[in-house]
């Protein structure tokens, strides 16, 4: 699982064909290292051992050992050791209680910002650094950086083209309508699940919230309109809007036959090989799915359907990757740091995203977009009067705009295991946004 908050301060990316003929001279394998680490190796670069720890652990033993074979080839005085953790957030943060959790880390997302210099080495100022890479503003404590995006995200639908095709949708749908008619023509002609909603795992069912800038057509949406307003869960609202699409595919029976026996690992390869026809994920799965596709090229991404005049795909960082204030051996850790995020290939191969090193070129998934009206852009930050406030009130209902409950009562109503209708629950959220936004805002 991987995180998906916005990241705030990359600039608009919109697809066109200057940009691409920008990143084709930029060269993203060219993208020099961070100051330190050119060059080939000799007796006097970063030596000693580091170990490394990530949560990959459907890679660490392949993918990762290939990594560090070419990180040697320019620092052979540095022994790299991975660790995965298969469950991340809750393994590292108990790792954390003592000085070892390694050299260099992902940094978790449940640490507040303010503990970050208690934990991690700074990389650099942001000025410095915010020339190179974007992305830094997640981890940013008094001007100093202390971790790097591993990928930039963008959130949509992964689909199956080879599966639509058979279908006899030829051209990815836009509107919430089209995607619906889309799903419903995948149930009839075929035989895969039109929209496989991972329901069992529960953590999949939040990806959904990732898209609703997409719905909002609003990069200001988030941050900036939705904590300002009271009614964000009524008919034509974004968020009403977004989840009647996951309400009317149960309803309709384009969803998984038994929900709750859904299985994570096993969707991947069936999206790969043509069993399911789409999912609402990251760009993160990509390259999950792809690598256990008969035929990579049938996995496509759209963005997810919206009403909205503005077609916009929100990008947010992934983990970011920092090193242990702890370590022993900060200086091979740092040209870890430098040479996974620059030269592995990690950000767009693996990681399924955008590299956030500034001008590296984009995957090649994306370049369907050139000339078109799909805009990649990041959500606007909020102001300092409204920082933090949408987080606030969604604590303070127990919406759990990021957790999977409300999710999963939506389907369980949709296939008639509960009583209540669409509009019973939403109604609920909305009163209880309403009630709970009501009282901080007396307090701004």
């Amino acid at each position: 699982m991987k995180k998906r908050k916005s990241i705030m301060g990359l600039a608009a990316l919109t697809l066109s064909a200057s940009l691409f003929t920008a990143c084709s001279s930029g060269g993203g394998g060219s993208t020099p290292a961070a100051s330190g680490t050119e060059g080939a190796a000799e007796s006097t670069g970063p030596k000693g051992n580091i170990t490394v720890i990530t949560q990959r652990t459907d890679i660490v033993d392949t993918v990762f050992q290939d990594y560090a074979k070419k990180f040697n080839e320019k620092y052979p005085d540095v022994h790299v050791e991975f660790e995965a953790l298969a469950n991340y957030e809750d393994q590292i943060k108990i790792r954390m209680n003592t000085n070892d959790y390694g050299d260099v880390l992902l940094l978790p997302t449940s640490i507040p910002l303010a503990d970050t210099p208690t934990f991690f080495e700074p990389l650099g100022t942001m000025d410095e650094l915010s020339k190179q890479y974007d992305g830094l503003e997640e981890r940013e404590v008094d001007g100093k950086a202390y971790g790097i995006p591993i990928t930039i995200n963008y959130s949509g639908v992964i689909y199956n083209k080879a599966v639509f095709q058979k279908a006899g949708i030829s051209e990815p749908p836009k509107t919430i309508h089209e995607f619906m008619k889309a799903l419903q023509a995948v149930k009839d002609k075929t035989d895969a699940v039109p929209l496989y909603t991972n329901y069992a795992a529960g953590w999949p069912l939040t990806q959904w919230e990732a898209v609703l800038t997409t719905v909002a057509g609003s990069v200001d949406y988030v941050n900036v309109t939705q904590p300002t307003k009271d009614d964000n869960f009524v008919p034509g609202a974004p968020h009403y809007e977004l989840y009647k699409v996951m309400y009317d595919a149960a309803k309709n029976g384009l969803i998984e036959e038994d929900p709750t026996t859904t299985d994570w690992e096993s969707s991947k390869a069936d999206l790969a090989n043509g069993k399911i026809g789409s999912m609402v994920l990251g760009s993160w799965a990509i390259g999950q799915i792809k690598s256990v596709a008969s035929n990579p090229d049938d996995i496509g991404f759209m963005p997810f359907p919206t009403n909205a005049p503005e077609r916009i795909v929100p990008l947010a960082d992934d983990y970011t990757l920092g090193i242990n204030m702890h370590s022993e051996n900060k200086e091979a850790a740092r040209a870890w740091v430098d040479w996974f995020i620059n030269e592995s290939g990690y950000p767009s191969t693996e990681g399924g995203g955008i590299s956030p090193v500034k001008g590296a070129e984009l995957p090649e998934i994306l370049k369907q977009f050139d000339g078109t009206d799909v805009k990649f852009q990041a959500q606007t930050p909020a102001p300092d009067n409204l920082k933090g406030l949408v987080d606030k009130i969604d604590k303070d209902a127990e919406i759990g705009l990021w957790q999977p409950d409300f999710k999963k009562t939506i389907i369980e109503a949709a296939i008639g295991n509960r009583p209540e209708s669409y509009d019973d629950i939403m109604k609920k959220l909305n009163d209880a946004w309403t009630k709970s936004r009501a009282k901080f805002a007396e307090k701004q």
